[in-house]
């Protein structure tokens, strides 16, 4: 199953996305895509709710704006430097266990959706990456188990403000939160959607040129070992995002470094989650 939000900004109303690309308005289900669906077998809820209603949903046209294909979560964990050759394009040492860092959830929008570059902003960056939504409660769990905790896979684009981020106290949330920073979906695949999520291309595109084009088998920590790693340190709730970090080719690693300026158009996708496009513009 294929989880959408459309609708306009703050407006947002669940739906689906069939095999043939159509989607469907579900409003009438009666729940939205929350913590408190995904805590409450909503996928299977669902399901079998469009066994025998799918036939009366409204259609949602194409051209409908898609918002982020969930509520806003309790919170947005990323993992760091999880790609071994874009640890080395950051001048930094592969990680022994995973680097964690916060992103606020008010940097979500859809994923179409334009990215504003932040007032005074001079270094805002791309990052392609895969991003998990946990599907029930998880705390000290082992890596056996983490993976029936995951209700799904998005496509995130983890845009970072570089000075923010490295050199201002070396805080990487205030790189990492500013509003439009984080566009997710598309939607939301369920697992029974994607053969293997350690085996999927993923790839960024600005005005064109392909800058980032990689594959999560190059992880350094898997998705289990992500997931209960996490989990040691802090309850991940239903709903909750992981964001499992980006492959090389951002601006930072070019030299000199490349940064996004208004008018710029950003691109991207990843297997079996489809792609999403961004246009840059400035803060007003």
């Amino acid at each position: 199953m294929k989880l959408i939000r459309f609708g306009t900004m703050g407006n947002e109303k669940p739906g689906v996305q069939l095999a043939d690309g159509s989607r469907l308005d579900v409003s009438a289900f009666g729940q939205d895509y929350d913590e408190a669906f995904f805590g409450a077998d909503g996928l299977e809820r669902l399901e079998e709710w469009l066994k025998t209603n799918a036939s009366i949903c409204p259609k949602v046209e194409t051209n409908v704006r898609l918002g982020a294909p969930l509520c806003r979560p309790s919170k947005i964990v990323c993992i760091g430097l999880n790609y071994a050759k874009h640890a080395q394009e950051a001048g930094m040492e592969i990680p022994k266990e995973p680097v964690l860092f916060m992103k606020a959830t008010s940097a979500m929008v859809g994923p179409n959706d334009d990215v504003v570059i932040p007032k005074g902003s001079t270094k805002t960056d791309w990052e392609v990456e895969l991003a998990i939504v946990i599907g029930k409660k998880a705390s000290y769990v082992s890596k056996e188990e983490a993976m029936n905790h995951v209700a799904g896979y998005v496509l995130h684009n983890d845009y970072s403000e570089r000075a923010y981020q490295i050199e201002r106290s070396g805080q990487w949330v205030k790189g990492k939160s500013c509003d439009t920073f984080a566009p997710l979906g598309p939607f939301i695949a369920t697992p029974d959607e994607i053969a293997d999520p350690h085996d999927l291309n993923l790839w960024l595109k600005v005005n064109g040129e392909m800058l980032q084009n990689s594959n999560t088998s190059d992880f350094v920590f898997d998705i289990p070992t992500s997931i209960s790693y996490i989990s040691q340190f802090m309850t991940l709730l239903p709903g909750d995002i992981i964001s499992t970090g980006t492959p090389f080719g951002v601006g930072l690693g070019f030299d000199p470094p490349r940064y996004l300026k208004p008018g710029d158009v950003v691109e991207l996708g990843v297997d079996g989650l489809g792609s999403s496009r961004q246009g840059a513009r400035a803060y007003s």
